[in-house]
């Protein structure tokens, strides 16, 4: 067995490419050497902003030897397409043999023996083709070649076994040899293997491992924010963005000038995250200290002196212009800059922001009537306002502040806290881990903001495909659905998306309102799914009690579910579904072969079995106890009411044979059957309903 060693050296490689493009190394490496029967026992990979390297443990030395068959002619064939079958086998070794083949007569086929090649001369064209196809998100050309990489690749490493794999692509030839450090250590020096490589990267300020540069830098950061008495902010993101920007981490902790601790905390760290790749660190209190961590890519003479005193400087740039717009944005209301966003389009088929605003507006009105305590005339006022922030000098500069500017400035001029918290939170949540709204105020807006969006969107439509969102809107149903549920709101979302729809006026005056409903609520129904299964929902089950009826009430739908999951935990729940399948299979294989259907109420004078006079009974009042429980969201009475149906259905599978010769009894048990489908799919539709054993029936 050996080890395959290959290290892909080229210029600066985005951190956000690097993680991915090691899975797709292992991928495509793995791929191939299995398809080449050559696979290996393990593989491992690592990046650097330098570098791509995997190593493959276990590969065999060659393929396996193997006999491929050639079909000639039949045995009876012409003595002509013999011939020439034979002729093309002359100067291979083979054997010849008769075989079988019914209709087609007795047939010749040629067993040729070849030996497996050596693996180096398939992982030659292997890498090569890897290296060719490489799904970088962006790549380049560069000099006078054709070859794409995601920079221009400056030297290829290939080792097979400690020999050399002569791999070709992009003008360069694989060899033996890496690079260190860049300014520390930037001198070449050969390589045996993969342990020889690691060493020798390590002796030349290259941590190779991506994972140790994690924990360095981690450890290393919270040492320079408790030797200060504060603790280093939560920021899982920018770490794993970090570790990909150093080939050898150094932390160093600067410090923010007092002038700056006046401005917004989101701002400081907005400016220290997102353009300068700044740690911030907090007090016990957990305000935002005045201290940050810089991680550099290399060790100083001076101890790091002169990247503190340039990274301090870059920062003090970025944050007079913060404090400059910081006092600029506050000399006018926020409802003055109203005007300018009708300047602003939101979308082509959308219209303007300023009409957005005022859609906002109206529809958050309407949503207050489905929150409780929620101040309809608090709510609206922070509709209007939410937008207007978007031309403000701050959001200018940091984007990613909409919102949160927009409640600074609303309490600066005078709004209550209500009205300015409503503002800077309507863009939550963002995502799974943000927190969610719970004032009304605030889910009122946030609300409104998302579903004008969606419905705007839907109905000029625009949708998301396969992997490809644009516009969020899957990040915007997920949303909703955090807002309503975690809130516990009882919101009626069909009727909710024609008031949205309403609002764009003569825009889409011609769009099938009740169809772009199906539609809006299939894809909140799919969100749910996908939201609910990380909580140990079966989505399988959402799906069944939705198809059941159409119900647009989220709690709703999730207390039903999670009654009838808790039910279809027991023993009585597994048989009921495998009587319900075994009725349903039998009716439908009779319907098939009658091609009639038995949908219909069974006669009490052909009830001749005790055992189905119980059932129709049993199902009779099941029915109703459901339908009256379901109606009052009594889910635990309504599965109680299922449960109650198993004894009586067990003793009609034991007892009742159902394709009898009389044709009137026959057809009322069928009935009898089609009323356990109606009972049942009153709570679900149990068709969807996944992984319960079914029995065989009696027909």
């Amino acid at each position: 067995m050996a080890e395959l060693l290959i290290e892909l050296f080229s210029e600066e490689i985005p951190a956000r490419m690097q993680d991915p493009a090691r899975a797709d190394l292992a991928r495509l490496v793995g791929t191939g050497l299995a398809e080449a029967d050559l696979a290996a026992t393990s593989i491992r990979t690592f990046a650097t902003p330098r570098r791509l390297v995997l190593v493959a443990e276990g590969v065999p030395e060659r393929q396996p030897d193997r006999t491929v068959e050639k079909r000639g002619p039949r045995v009876d064939a012409p003595q002509q397409a013999k011939d020439g079958f034979f002729a093309s086998l002359n100067g291979i070794e083979h054997r010849l043999e008769e075989r079988d083949e019914g209709k087609k007569g007795r047939v010749l086929y040629a067993l040729i023996a070849q030996s497996g090649a050596p693996a180096s001369s398939v992982v030659k064209e292997l890498v090569e083709n890897v290296l060719a196809r490489f799904p970088w998100p962006k790549s380049m050309r560069w000099g006078s070649g054709e070859a794409r990489w995601v920079r221009p690749l400056q030297s290829i490493l290939c080792l097979l076994d400690g020999e050399v794999v002569p791999v070709a692509f992009g003008g360069l030839t694989a060899g033996r040899t890496s690079f260190g450090h860049r300014f520390m250590a930037p001198d070449a020096f050969e390589v045996a293997g993969f342990d020889d490589l690691v060493a020798k990267l390590d002796a030349a300020n290259v941590i190779l491992d991506q994972d140790r540069r994690r924990a360095l830098i981690l450890e290393r950061a919270r040492d320079l924010a408790a030797q200060a008495g504060l603790t280093l902010g939560h920021d899982p993101g920018l770490i794993e963005e970090l570790k990909g920007l150093v080939e050898w981490p150094v932390p160093l902790s600067g410090r923010i000038e007092p002038t700056f601790m006046e401005l917004p905390s989101e701002v400081l760290v907005t400016s220290m995250r997102e353009h300068q790749k700044y740690l911030s660190t907090r007090n016990a209190d957990g305000s935002l200290a005045d201290r940050f961590v810089t991680v550099a890519n290399r060790e100083t003479a001076d101890g790091g002196a002169a990247v503190i005193a340039g990274n301090e400087r870059v920062l003090r740039a970025r944050l007079w212009d913060a404090k400059f717009f910081w006092g600029k944005d506050r000399e006018r209301p926020l409802e003055s800059r109203l005007p300018q966003l009708g300047r602003m389009v939101f979308h082509a088929e959308l219209g303007t922001l300023e009409a957005k605003v005022q859609r906002l507006v109206a529809l958050t009105g309407t949503l207050c009537a489905h929150i409780p305590d929620c101040d309809r005339t608090g709510a609206e006022r922070a509709a209007l306002l939410a937008k207007c922030d978007l031309v403000t000098g701050m959001v200018g500069e940091f984007p990613e502040l909409q919102g949160t500017m927009g409640g600074y400035y609303a309490r600066h001029q005078g709004e209550s806290d209500v009205i300015a918290a409503a503002v800077a939170e309507h863009h939550a949540p963002k995502g799974p881990d943000d927190l969610c709204p719970s004032a009304p105020a605030a889910v009122a807006v946030a609300l409104a903001d998302k579903i004008d969006t969606l419905v705007g969107f839907f109905a000029a439509g625009i949708r998301p495909t396969g992997s490809k969102d644009p516009f969020a809107l899957r990040r915007a149903a997920l949303g909703v659905i955090r807002l309503v549920v975690e809130n516990g709101l009882r919101l009626p979302l069909a009727a909710v998306f024609a008031a949205s729809l309403d609002l764009y006026g003569e825009r889409f005056a011609a769009t099938d309102r009740e169809a772009l409903s199906r539609e809006l609520i299939g894809f909140f129904v799919d969100r749910l799914q996908v939201q609910q299964r990380a909580k140990g929902t079966r989505h399988d089950l959402i799906a069944a009690v939705v198809a059941a009826g159409a119900d647009d009430d989220l709690v709703r739908i999730l207390a039903r579910v999670g009654a009838l999951q808790a039910f279809l935990a027991t023993e009585d729940g597994v048989n009921l579904v495998a009587a319900w399948r075994r009725a349903t299979n039998i009716v439908r294989i009779e319907e098939k072969k009658d091609k009639a259907s038995y949908q219909g109420t069974p006669e009490a004078s052909l009830l001749e079995d005790p055992a189905e006079q119980s059932l129709a009974q049993a199902l009779q009042e099941a029915g109703r106890s459901i339908e009256t429980a379901l109606r009052s969201e009594d889910y635990g009475t309504a599965m109680a009411a299922l449960a109650s149906l198993r004894p009586v259905l067990d003793q009609f599978f034991d007892k009742v044979l159902v394709n009898v010769d009389a044709a009137d009894v026959r057809r009322n048990r069928l009935y009898l059957l089609s009323t356990i489908r109606s009972a049942l799919g009153a709570v679900a539709d149990f068709s969807k309903v996944e992984d319960v054993p079914a029995q065989a029936g009696r027909t």
